[in-house]
């Protein structure tokens, strides 16, 4: 899909998107307990990933009356499965140590990009416990049992680890604890994970340094509401530093989801200044679009942006530098330098990531543009461009 955006100012109200993080966890959650109903649910591509592997697991997943009641994953069956993952990480990374938990032989298969993101916990994992643990460019193969005991992971990677480990340990006979040998980043999400194991009736206790995870626990049924996702809302919130009125509704002030963080970033982006992104990669497309805009700025704990589903770094540099931008990336660090943008010449490209099309169409709002490959909003946000169109950004969609 190509979207033509002309310099339009955003007016009114719009309800965020369900938050995917928390709909990924609620639902898997409610596979393994005896049945919950979840509502307020997108079913975008991931979220659809997701629901699509936990039947393929054995789960019961009906909808009605704006709920999507899901339950009935059967432990003792050990028949052996297959997982489409799509592009989504945290389907394949919250699901690989779920199905070994279950003792089922699963092969997971994706787009190659997802194949690419590090799976190097659970391949260590694997070599330890005498498990299968057989990639290529576009499938997963693993076979064994996942054991309770001990996990030294490192903190500095995706927190999608811990949080799989994490929704899989407690179904095992024995305690677990889970230690981590360097610095955690992303720890937002890893407390998110702990609170809507606790809603389903699941424990895990912080200790120092990591968790510990009693096992045998049950996942208990419950009927449970996903709140409007920060991280989306970040998007539509930009609206209102580029001349816009935009009260973005549907967002729970006490939430654990460590995209908040945005609003506070958000006060001072105009000024420039260094942020840290480190427990919060997803803002970073918007966050160098909008200093990009305005006077610059420097950003650290960006090394992770290499993964995610694009270099998400190298491609907002290679597209804000056709409105004029200029970004200078480090190790783990980027300077967004202090320009003077304009409509850009040619073509914006998605590089096949939900957050870059966002980004850019947030900044194509001032200056105009085209944005080629923009389907890839149904990642996280299919109604993205419906949305900015009702609040009066002019949105030409072919």
């Amino acid at each position: 899909m190509t979207v033509y955006i002309k310099p339009s100012v955003a007016h009114g109200k719009v309800s965020a998107p369900p938050s995917k993080s928390l709909s990924h966890r609620a639902l898997i959650c409610a596979a393994l307990s005896g049945g919950s109903r979840i509502a307020n649910i997108e079913k975008n591509d991931d979220i659809k990933a997701t629901l699509e592997g936990l039947k393929s697991l054995g789960a019961s997943v009906k909808e009605s009356d704006g709920f999507i009641t899901v339950g009935g994953i059967n432990k003792t069956d050990t028949c052996d499965v297959q997982i489409y993952a799509n592009e989504s990480g945290s389907t394949l990374r919250f699901l690989i140590p779920l199905a070994l938990a279950l003792g089922k032989k699963t092969v997971f298969f994706g787009k190659e990009r997802l194949f690419f993101r590090d799976l190097s916990v659970y391949e260590d994992i694997a070599k330890k416990d005498g498990i299968e643990f057989v990639k290529n460019s576009n499938s997963l193969t693993v076979c064994g049992k996942l054991q309770s005991g001990e996990y030294n992971v490192a903190g500095d990677i995706s927190s999608q680890f811990i949080s799989g480990l994490m929704f899989a340990l407690p179904l095992l006979s024995g305690d677990s604890v889970i230690k981590f040998k360097t610095q955690v980043k992303s720890k937002p999400y890893i407390d998110m994970t702990v609170k809507v194991l606790s809603d389903f009736g699941v424990t895990v206790t912080p200790i120092e340094g990591g968790y510990c995870i009693p096992g045998s626990q049950s996942y208990l049924p419950r009927q449970f509401t996903a709140e409007g996702d920060y991280s989306n809302a970040a998007f539509l919130d930009a609206f209102n530093l580029l001349g816009g009125n935009v009260k973005v509704e549907g967002l729970n002030p006490d939430t654990v989801q460590g995209d908040r963080i945005y609003k506070d970033f958000y006060k001072v982006i105009k000024s420039g200044g260094s942020f840290d992104l480190g427990d919060c990669p997803d803002l970073a497309p918007v966050m160098f679009a909008l200093a990009s805009e305005f006077a610059g700025g420097h950003f650290i704990g960006t090394n992770r942006l290499k993964i995610k589903e694009s270099d998400r770094a190298a491609a907002m540099k290679k597209e804000l530098k056709k409105f004029g931008g200029d970004l200078v990336i480090g190790e783990d660090e980027v300077t967004v330098n202090n320009t003077n943008l304009h409509t850009p010449k040619e073509p914006l490209c998605s590089h096949n990531d939900h957050r870059i099309v966002m980004a850019l169409s947030v900044i194509a709002s001032v200056h105009g543009g085209i944005i080629e490959g923009a389907e890839a909003v149904n990642k996280s946000y299919p109604a993205f461009f419906d949305d900015i169109k009702k609040l009066g950004i002019e949105v030409d969609m072919k």
